[in-house]
């Protein structure tokens, strides 16, 4: 059931009450002049006692942020580990889908599809969707259901040797914010190195952590990535990226209702541009004049962005992390991140739908819109 052209929507929200995304998102919600939206814990998706209302419009948020939801989803006890991704990856999926039916048995209409969902959430299926579009990405062994398994660091030396990948990132299928995720280079037999955030203590254990280190003997790289590989790996070729003031540079842009609405600058020292690991925001106009006089177009690159969420059709809001290369003529699609949209104070670019408002708001104003006109979203 669709929100009428006559009534405003009704929001609910799943996630975790009095996390920064749901308070962001009820600011946008309250902002717009509508009720604030119900809120839908995953803790009560997650026990079977999620309920939704008919004509309600529900918004999937992350479930992330929370140790009792981590430790459901995952099983461990300390959300800092990152072993377990792929018993995460296995229960979210199951209980997106589970929130779909009971949302579709109430007559309420879910923002996010759990199909897209399902492929958002694994690197491999999504860099294989994306590049079958004629989307720009990197090289990669690993991509969609068909791609080379990763069992272990022999497979990985191998695949790069295989396909003349001296330089590759090697990411959980299944991981987000850089968690797990190498930079690792080869020069020669036995010399390697990596730059990741994962730490080992004594134990083995791999854990998250906000410093950014090298790796630099193969025994180091070799433990990590047979302690990573039963999750899940994807590798891509580390594609040379284009840099502003000596630090290299890429841009997260949030696509909403098929257009490109937002856009960050993210810059670094390391080859890990996460804000959370050292990495600042750059300057949006430098970037975009320094596109225009190198003779390339910035419509272009978001029309990239665009193209890439457009493989995403039931879902709203992606956020897609864009890889200028080295002369900022030509884009590649780094992922497409179902969560991509927690950038606080960014207001829509300039010219667009989306100019003074946040990101939150951009997807409330897309479903108000369709609202008015009696449509569903659709991506162009």
């Amino acid at each position: 059931m669709s929100p009428s052209a006559s009534s405003p929507p009704r929001f609910a929200v799943v996630g975790i009450p009095g996390n920064r995304r749901v308070g962001l998102f009820q600011d946008a919600v309250r902002a717009a002049g509508l009720p604030a939206a119900r809120p839908v814990s995953w803790l009560q998706v997650l026990g079977g006692d999620a309920v939704f209302l008919p004509g309600e419009t529900v918004r999937v948020d992350s479930p992330g942020e929370d140790a009792e939801v981590d430790r459901l989803l995952r099983g461990g006890d300390d959300p800092t580990r990152v072993e377990g991704s792929a018993r995460w990856y296995a229960r979210f999926t199951a209980a997106v889908r589970d929130v779909a039916r009971t949302a579709a048995a109430a007559g309420a209409e879910l923002l996010d599809d759990p199909e897209d969902m399902a492929a958002l959430f694994d690197k491999r299926l999504c860099h294989g969707l994306v590049q079958g579009a004629g989307v720009p990405v990197p090289d990669s062994p690993t991509s969609g259901p068909a791609g080379a398994p990763v069992r272990g660091w022999e497979d990985v030396r191998a695949l790069m040797a295989d396909h003349r990948m001296p330089r590759v990132f090697v990411k959980p299928a299944h991981g987000s914010s850089a968690s797990g995720v190498l930079a690792l280079e080869t020069a020669g037999p036995g010399r390697v190195r990596a730059t990741t955030s994962v730490e080992r203590d004594g134990e083995g254990r791999l854990f998250n952590s906000l410093r950014v280190r090298r790796c630099t003997t193969e025994r180091e790289v070799a433990v990590l990535i047979d302690a990573l590989a039963p999750d899940g790996l994807h590798i891509e070729r580390w594609l040379p990226k284009a840099s502003v003031r000596g630090r290299v540079a890429d841009l997260r842009v949030v696509v909403v209702a098929g257009r490109a609405t937002h856009a960050v600058v993210r810059t670094s020292r390391s080859p890990m541009t996460n804000l959370h690991l050292g990495g600042a925001r750059g300057d949006l106009d430098e970037v975009r004049a320094a596109v225009e006089s190198a003779g390339g177009s910035w419509a272009a690159a978001l029309a990239v962005c665009e193209r890439a969420a457009a493989c995403f059709p039931g879902t709203l809001c992606v956020g897609v992390d864009l890889l200028p290369a080295t002369g900022w003529r030509r884009f590649a699609v780094g992922e497409v991140n179902a969560f991509g949209d927690l950038l606080p104070r960014l207001t829509g670019l300039p010219g667009g739908a989306a100019e003074g408002l946040d990101t939150y708001g951009a997807q409330i104003a897309a479903v108000l819109d369709r609202a008015r006109n009696g449509r569903v979203i659709e991506v162009p």
